[in-house]
């Protein structure tokens, strides 16, 4: 299952918090998308510390898509962004 949220017209910090109410429900082989007009660099090193993978694809100009899924179900999917 892909659950997404749209973060691209929401003002700090509700994608934030919306992300982080929606990986509790996360089941192993789910993913949550999340379309942003930033990289969400803080929100890394808490899917890092929470066991989460995650993979950030461009949408467009200005834009990001950011792949979130349980580590145990997709070793190697861990993107550091540069």
């Amino acid at each position: 299952m892909v659950q997404t949220i749209d973060g691209r017209a929401l003002l700090p910090p509700a994608p934030l918090l919306l992300t982080l109410a929606a990986l509790d429900g996360l089941g192993d082989g789910e993913r949550l998308v999340l379309l942003l007009n930033c990289r969400p660099r803080p929100l890394y090193a808490i899917l890092r510390r929470r066991g989460f993978a995650w993979r950030e694809l461009p949408a467009g100009p200005g834009a990001f898509e950011i792949h979130i899924m349980r580590a145990e179900g997709a070793p190697g999917d861990d993107v550091p962004v540069a």
